[in-house]
């Protein structure tokens, strides 16, 4: 598996991710809202990042061995 692009730590179930960071807003992609379940991660469906809920059970795993996992953008 290949590892995901970006991965950002957490401390909240539900984030928001509009594909913005060292880019500018305007050239990420449209804001949706994702929501990690008992995995401890979700993937953006956008732009594969990675959030990972801060002492959850994919916080200090080796990120390259998780699945793809995500609960569709715009949800």
């Amino acid at each position: 598996m290949i590892p995901p692009p970006e991965i950002i730590r957490v401390t909240t179930p539900r984030v928001a991710c509009d594909g913005a960071g060292e880019i500018a807003p305007a050239l990420g992609h449209p804001r949706v809202w994702l929501q990690i379940d008992d995995t401890g991660y979700v993937d953006c469906g956008y732009c594969d990042r990675r959030f990972v809920l801060t002492g959850g059970p994919a916080d200090g795993a080796d990120q390259s061995q998780l699945r793809d996992h995500g609960d569709g953008a715009g949800r």
